[in-house]
């Protein structure tokens, strides 16, 4: 496997111009983690953060904060998903988001006005999923229980209204828009493989044998790793879901779309998923981070109402 990064953008149908278009979205997000019905331990990991430019001011002839943020702010969303055995798995998905926390904080030029500095960005988002990779290695090395060892990693990066998503193995990003759920990422298994070769059909797919094993992961048995990478601008009512596989292997897609078309707030929309999951079985982990996209107060006006959710057809696994 070989150190590449590639960008791709699935076809989401636009929603009408607005008024504001140039004002950023409120952001309301929410990540839950559960370690199922089945597993005896955890080996999912997710993050939520915010990025914010700041000046702390030591002295001032002025009166003023101590410490005065920027309007510009980034959000960071991640889930990483560990295998390799029960503390190998959750030591692997916990080292490639501290990996990439830090590479985020100290390196990540997240500031940039995009225009124009979208390959820039795609260089260090796989900077940082490399950086990631070679420290789960190097980890395995020095203990030979963890050899092996790896994760899956999704996350989603978001300025102002542009929506970054780096990618590498079966966890996913979805967006839900208009009343329609999109799968973004694609999965990096053998299964994925077999269905876009037809080899076998969606009906098959479910109950595969070959269905778990994953081509493309952080860590594992040697550096190297593809990077996959979506852009795309948000919209006003949108809705980001970032799930591990112990989701989408319990629910349907319709079941997912349906549960964030009835539940508009983003913590609730985590408990039920997660509820869901665990009542059809509950047979890995479980992860979700949602994350909706609103007009600021007083902005709104003449927005919309989604109508009933569905599935676009393009998605379906």
């Amino acid at each position: 496997m070989t150190d590449q990064a590639t960008i791709a953008t699935r076809i989401i149908p636009n929603v009408p111009n607005w008024n504001d278009k140039g004002r950023p979205l409120r952001v309301r997000s929410c990540g839950m983690t559960d370690r199922g019905r089945v597993r005896s331990n955890n080996e999912d990991h997710f993050l939520v953060a915010e990025l914010s430019k700041a000046m702390r001011v030591h002295q001032s002839s002025l009166a003023q904060p101590k410490t005065q943020f920027s309007y510009e702010q980034g959000h960071l969303f991640l889930v990483a998903d560990g295998m390799g055995g029960a503390q190998a798995g959750e030591q692997a998905s916990a080292l490639a988001m501290e990996t990439i926390e830090a590479f985020t904080l100290n390196h990540l030029k997240w500031f940039f006005h995009l225009q124009g500095e979208e390959n820039h960005l795609i260089g260090e988002f796989q900077d940082a999923l490399r950086q990631a990779d070679a420290r789960i290695i190097e980890e395995a090395s020095r203990r030979p229980e963890l050899h092996g060892m790896g994760t899956t990693v999704t996350m989603a990066y978001i300025l102002g209204r542009e929506l970054f998503v780096v990618h590498v193995g079966d966890s996913r990003c979805y967006l839900f828009r208009k009343g329609t759920l999109h799968q973004i990422t694609h999965d990096h298994t053998i299964l994925d493989q077999l269905l876009t070769m037809g080899v076998i059909t969606p009906e098959q797919a479910p109950r595969h044998f070959l269905r778990h094993v994953i081509t493309n992961v952080v860590g594992g048995e040697k550096r190297g790793l593809d990077v996959e990478v979506h852009k795309l601008e948000l919209e006003p009512e949108d809705v980001v879901l970032l799930c591990s596989d112990g989701l989408t292997e319990m629910l349907s897609v319709q079941q997912i779309a349906d549960v964030l078309m009835n539940h508009a707030d983003s913590q609730l929309a985590c408990q039920k998923l997660i509820e869901e999951a665990n009542r059809q079985g509950g047979k890995d982990n479980v992860t979700v981070i949602v994350s909706r996209f609103d007009m600021p107060a007083g902005a709104t006006d003449g927005l919309p109402v989604p109508a009933a959710a569905a599935v676009a057809p393009s998605t379906l696994k």
